[in-house]
């Protein structure tokens, strides 16, 4: 007798179709409905996971993959964790180049699926023999049988997003969605997103979400690099210091800039207030909806949807530690406050 199981093949089977919340508490002094789109749900637990799977089934179908071979990649993290996932399953070797920026717990996740990780000073120029995208490079060439991922200006990147997150939103919204709220690094998930919702529906307004640091709003407004708006920041995974060709910024309508303080701060707020354990740039995107706000571009009938990219596991020695705060002088009287809300009781 023959007995059915119903069951995943592999872990990549759940790779996709990750749910979309109401935000109920967080949102409620705030003009029109708000969307969470959790990517967290996602088995790497991140929106990467889509455009690793994605990228990886292209290069296999072009016979840039084959059999022994080894993907490298420039990540902040995310990416990186996917990839090693991917590559577990597919059989290939994983080799990452890193910044120094992400998070310890970053680090150690991507050793623990069995990736060599290069971690590589963050605040040098893109250009740096130092950089991680200069380490990614000269690891190319120097490992025989790798293929570069090169996320940043890899446009499977946008075609990821565009063939699955894009239609899931359209969907989940039954096409009612107003505005878009997106983070922008390598600009992959706006941009994808962007592409197909656009097609649906041009009126969508989509927002990209930048760092200060970074110089992507202002060549968006300009199209012109402003080196001086270049300084560290402490944010991963949002802003970039140059123009990665993954970014569609025709896409895109208008950027906003959030700080790092107030973005460690709506992560933490949207923990407390919604259950939601999302990442540094999950706060990055919820601030900035507050600033969206402030300047009246919602109304109270728009359909906000908001791209929540990572689970906050990631950042459990950064936003979620209160010495890491206090370190970064994150720690003000508004804070200490909460922080004494939720001291056990002795």
């Amino acid at each position: 007798m023959e007995h059915k199981i119903n069951a995943y093949n592999s872990i990549l089977d759940l790779i996709g179709n990750t749910p979309l919340i109401k935000l109920n508490k967080l949102t409620t002094k705030l003009q029109g409905n708000y969307y969470a789109k959790v990517e967290a749900f996602n088995p790497g637990h991140s929106s990467k996971d889509r455009i690793a799977a994605y990228i990886i089934d292209e290069a296999e179908k072009r016979g840039i993959l084959t059999e022994g071979s080894t993907i490298i990649e420039t990540t902040s993290g995310n990416t990186g964790f996917s990839l090693a996932m991917v590559s577990i399953i597919k059989g290939y070797e994983c080799i990452l180049a890193v910044s120094s920026k992400s998070s310890k717990d970053k680090i150690d996740m991507l050793r623990s699926m069995g990736a060599t990780v290069y971690v590589c000073p963050a605040h040098v120029s893109a250009d740096d023999p130092r950089s991680y995208y200069e380490v990614a490079k000269r690891l190319h060439k120097e490992t025989k049988g790798s293929v570069y991922i090169n996320q940043y200006f890899n446009e499977l990147n946008i075609d990821a997003h565009y063939a699955s997150t894009g239609p899931e939103i359209w969907k989940q919204t039954n096409g009612n969605i107003t505005h878009l709220v997106a983070c922008s690094g390598t600009g992959g998930t706006i941009s994808g997103i962007a592409k197909y919702l656009k097609e649906q529906n041009p009126k969508v307004r989509i927002i990209g979400v930048d760092a200060y640091g970074s110089v992507l709003k202002k060549y968006h407004e300009t199209g012109k690099i402003d080196a001086d708006e270049i300084y560290p920041y402490r944010i991963e995974g949002l802003g970039k210091n140059l123009i990665p060709s993954a970014t569609d910024f025709n896409a895109i309508d208008e950027f906003i800039k959030v700080s790092d303080e107030e973005s460690a701060h709506a992560a933490r707020e949207l923990a407390r207030t919604e259950g939601i354990f999302a990442g540094y740039t999950s706060g990055a995107v919820m601030q900035a909806v507050k600033q969206l706000n402030e300047l009246g571009k919602f109304e109270k009938d728009s359909n906000v949807v908001v791209i929540l990219p990572d689970h906050g596991s990631r950042y459990m020695s950064k936003i979620y530690s209160d010495q890491w705060m206090e370190d970064q002088g994150f720690l003000g009287t508004k804070v200490e406050e909460e922080v004494q809300k939720i001291q056990f009781v002795k």
